[in-house]
This record gives structure tokens, C-alpha cells and sequence, in this order.
């Protein structure tokens, strides 16, 4: 949080900020029709410095929308795809003997990258799910006893199909909650539908992203300069205090089993703070917080079995904790 001691955000902060993230909404657009609300989430993560959740039936762009942004950023990207016999040690990599040196070399996995692509993440077991724990919450793997540290650009974006499908399993609590938004990436509307078809309509496999001739719209300075923009965002102590009401209004909520964590406290205030810079501003105001609570809570409350039989969703139950909260004016 910004001190009395550091200078406000600037306007010419500002502008750089906006200049970026028009230029990767540019490129995204050459490739994914429509998703706005998606590419938005996903701006918000990168600049957070937080992982994204993105949930939706197949064939509606979330691994295309991944690979494009992360083409746009020009950043080391690896793609594990989550199969059920896929083992934590071909996510992380793995010590093997070389018997000419008599020594253990380290041949590390695919985790090993700036932005990481887990494609149907829950159509792997738990066991390796947790594979990515330590990666996501700290930027370290541990190998052998031996700790590795990640890229500090080190993004996750994780993909899944509803839990509803065939063949998949409910990513664990611990999981959900190192994931800083869970998006919903709907199906298009008629005319995106259409455009789409236009553009891709030819070929019945993924685009190749070598066709459009993609330019990184960053590098790791202006990532950097950018992230400090969002740091420096300044939340009043109102702001402060509608944040952690809002969280702690979900664990005293009747159909809550289990409540949102500190974390997510923090989680919601970082992404706030990044809306706010999103939309030009240097400082958060309440419509932040409502438009974050959904993708930053969503996942992390646990109803009880009762609500569950009412047939009460989450959404339901934060829509009632913003009308019950007041905001500050």
C-alpha cells in the first residue's frame, strides 16, 4: 500500500499503462474474437501478479486465448496438458543419474517459464494438481530437497471444463485458492460467433499463431513499470475497511460453510487496485471491489450441504453480502 512518503500515481503512469494494455487488447483482437471480459481478467492477473482460473465448456477459445496472450507479451511460455496419468514429477522435473559423471542432474519440467499454460487442470488427479502449490504461492520449486526459483514474471493460466463433464476432479480448496481470479469464459454471442467464422472458418484445427504476425506489445521493463503503477494505486482506509468487511461478511454468511481466507482480503484489494489503474485512476472506489468480489471469491467459498439442496449459488450469496455491506460514499 502507498505510504505519505511515495509520490502519487502519476498521470504520465497512467498513460503508459493505458498505452499498454491497448496495445496487447490489439493483438489479442488480431487472433480471439470478442472475450473482453476474459482479456480484461487476464490483464488484471498479469499486472497483480496473480494466476488466473479460466472455466468453460470446449471450443470456446480459452487455450487460443492464453497462447495469443501470451504471445503478445513475448514472454518463455511452456503448455502442460493435464491428462490423468500425468505425474507431479513431468510437471516440476526430476534429479536422474548420470552414471558417466556418477552425479544427479537436474532436468527440469515445464513449470520452468514465465507464463505457464495448465490446460484442463482438472482432468489430472489431486495429487498432481499439487504440483503447482509451491510454484503459484511462492516462485520456488522444490526438487529433492534442493529449491529452484521461478521467473519473477511467472503467470499461471489454468484452464478446465464445468466439473459436470466426464472425467474430471474437483480442484482441492488449497488449489482454488492460489488462483487470484476464476473467470467464466462464456459462449460468444451471434455476431462474435459469426466473425469468428469468417476469420477462422477455414481450417478445422487451431489457428497457427505464426500466421498473424504477432509483436510483443511488452517486455520485462515496462511489465515492471507497470506493476509498480498498480502497487501505488491508493486505497483509503474506507476502501481498507470495505475490503475486509466484504470478506469477512462470507464466513458469518448462513448458507457459508467455509468463508474467504486473509488471503483472499489481500487478493481483492490487489485486484481493485489494478481495475482502478485500468480504468485511469489513482485510486479505488467502491464499483473496483463490487466488480472484482465475484472473480476473486468465487472459488473460494464452500457452501454448506443445506444451501446446496436449496440450490443457492455462490453468485447468490455475494450478490446479498454486497447489499448487505455498506459501501463508503
Amino acid at each position: 500500500m502507498p505510504t505519505d512518503s511515495q509520490p502519487p500515481v502519476s498521470a504520465e503512469q497512467l498513460d503508459a499503462l493505458r498505452d499498454l494494455t491497448t496495445a496487447l487488447r490489439a493483438g489479442i483482437g488480431q487472433v480471439v474474437v470478442g472475450q473482453g471480459d476474459v482479456v480484461e481478467a487476464l490483464l488484471i492477473a498479469l499486472l497483480a501478479q496473480g494466476h488466473v482460473l479460466m472455466e468453460g465448456p470446449p471450443g470456446t477459445a480459452k487455450t487460443l486465448l492464453a497462447r495469443t496472450f501470451s504471445r503478445c507479451l513475448g514472454l518463455g511460455f511452456s503448455r502442460i496438458q493435464f491428462t490423468p496419468d500425468l505425474m507431479p514429477g513431468d510437471v516440476v522435473g526430476t534429479s536422474l543419474f548420470d552414471f558417466q559423471t556418477s552425479r544427479f542432474t537436474l532436468t527440469k519440467g515445464p513449470i520452468f517459464t514465465d507464463f505457464l499454460l495448465a490446460d484442463e487442470i482438472n482432468r489430472t488427479p489431486p495429487k498432481t494438481q499439487a504440483a503447482l502449490l509451491q510454484a503459484m504461492q511462492e516462485r520456488q520449486v522444490t526438487i529433492d530437497g534442493e529449491t529452484h526459483d521461478l521467473p519473477d514474471d511467472f503467470l499461471v493460466v489454468a484452464t478446465q471444463n464445468p466439473i459436470e463433464h466426464e472425467g474430471t476432479y474437483p480442484l482441492p480448496e488449497a488449489q482454488l485458492d492460489r488462483f487470484l481470479l476464476k473467470i467464466d469464459v462464456p459462449y460468444p454471442t451471434r455476431d462474435e460467433e459469426r466473425a469468428i467464422v469468417k476469420l477462422h472458418g477455414n481450417q478445422s484445427a487451431m489457428p497457427v499463431l505464426d500466421d498473424f504476425a504477432l509483436t510483443p506489445a511488452a517486455d520485462r521493463a515496462s511489465l515492471a513499470q507497470a506493476r509498480a503503477t498498480v502497487r501505488n494505486v491508493r486505497l483509503s482506509d474506507e476502501m481498507v475497511d470495505y475490503v475486509v468487511d466484504v470478506v469477512r461478511s462470507t464466513r458469518d454468511h448462513t448458507a457459508v460453510l467455509h468463508g474467504a481466507s486473509p488471503r483472499a482480503a489481500n487478493m481483492l484489494a490487489t485486484a481493485s487496485r489494478t481495475r482502478a489503474a485500468l480504468n485511469g485512476r489513482a485510486y479505488g472506489i467502491p464499483d473496483d471491489v463490487k466488480a472484482m468480489v465475484r472473480p476473486v471469491l468465487r472459488h473460494r467459498l464452500v457452501l454448506t450441504p443445506a444451501a446446496e439442496v436449496e440450490r443457492t449459488t455462490v453468485g447468490q450469496v455475494l450478490t446479498q453480502i454486497l447489499e448487505s455491506v455498506a459501501a463508503p460514499r
